[in-house]
């Protein structure tokens, strides 16, 4: 008989009951093992007991997770989206080459002030080309815009503005360039104040292109536009009148080329400056909207050697 008990005793303990009054019966239900009632077959599960995971342990798990993930993708034959290319920090601009030219006159607002001699202009111009009379030089304000798109709307924004106006004898050039698109209304300010009801604009298909960009972008900043305000002489229309039976075309490339002599070396075209502009912003290099500037600099300069030639034109 006693040797019957002994095999029900060693029966319990491999079944996870230890015997009534073991010293290791409250552990084993600490462990998770399941024990039976006595009245009734159904086991009874017990709750094991936890400790806070270690930071370690939930790092091995999350490195688990992600190789069990990986392995079921490969498993069902599908690929990782491509994802946009990114800068890597090796190859981010320096510092140098974030750099813009010009002083910050506001958060994301530089301006640039060159000046070009210029001894062969006169006091008056005469704008009878355009059906207007002799003008003092010193109101014509000669302007160009750079933008993110050809294509005008309310999704297209000036990052650039260039002007170019006459004392004495020398070219003034300056440039607004934004960095930022919050210091979008602080361009369209700086830019008004250099506008008075006396100033003549000059620009090259301005009146389609660029006056009614500016317009857009000043009344979405809830700006006055001041612009309408002035008179608009724009060269692309008397050039069109004298010289289209004779040019290929009447581009401001050609016209600077057949009337000043000028052929752009190293220029970056004009289709090229959105993405200039942009790739900035993305942290990358200023390299290229520095050759926006040039670029909208001799825009400016030749819109005046034009406008001169236009008006000693007979």
């Amino acid at each position: 008989m006693s040797s019957l008990t002994e095999r029900l005793r060693h029966l319990r303990v491999e079944a996870g009951a230890a015997p009534a009054g073991h010293p290791d019966a409250a552990g084993l239900a600490l462990a998770g093992v399941a024990r039976r009632d006595t009245r009734s077959t159904v086991p009874i599960p017990v709750v094991a007991a936890t400790r806070p995971d270690r930071p370690e342990d939930s790092g091995s798990r999350e490195a688990s997770a992600q190789d069990i993930r990986a392995r079921l993708r490969r498993q069902l034959g599908l690929r990782d989206r491509l994802q946009p290319a990114q800068h890597v920090p090796g190859a981010r601009a320096t510092d140098a080459d974030r750099q813009v030219a010009g002083e910050q006159i506001a958060p994301g607002l530089h301006v640039t002030e060159a000046w070009h001699d210029w001894p062969s202009a006169g006091p008056r111009i005469d704008a009878g080309f355009a059906g207007h009379g002799s003008l003092d030089r010193s109101r014509f304000l000669h302007f160009d815009t750079e933008t993110t798109g050809l294509a005008g709307g309310t999704g297209t924004r000036a990052f650039m503005i260039g002007a170019a106006d006459w004392h004495g004898s020398r070219l003034r050039l300056r440039q607004l360039t934004i960095t930022l698109l919050s210091a979008e209304t602080a361009m369209l300010r700086a830019f008004a104040e250099w506008l008075t009801p006396e100033t003549v604009l000059v620009s090259y298909n301005g009146k389609c292109y660029d006056a009614p960009l500016l317009a857009t972008r000043y009344r979405l900043a809830r700006l006055t536009n001041p612009l309408p305000d002035c008179l608009h002489l724009d060269l692309l229309h008397p050039v069109r009148r004298r010289w289209r039976s004779q040019w290929p075309n009447c581009r401001l490339a050609t016209a600077e080329r057949e009337l000043l002599g000028v052929l752009r070396e190293d220029d970056l075209p004009g289709s090229e400056a959105p993405r200039a502009w942009l790739d900035y912003l993305r942290g990358g290099s200023a390299h290229n909207l520095r050759r926006v500037a040039e670029h909208n600099a001799q825009d400016l300069r030749s819109l005046a050697g034009i406008l001169l030639r236009l008006a000693e034109a007979p």
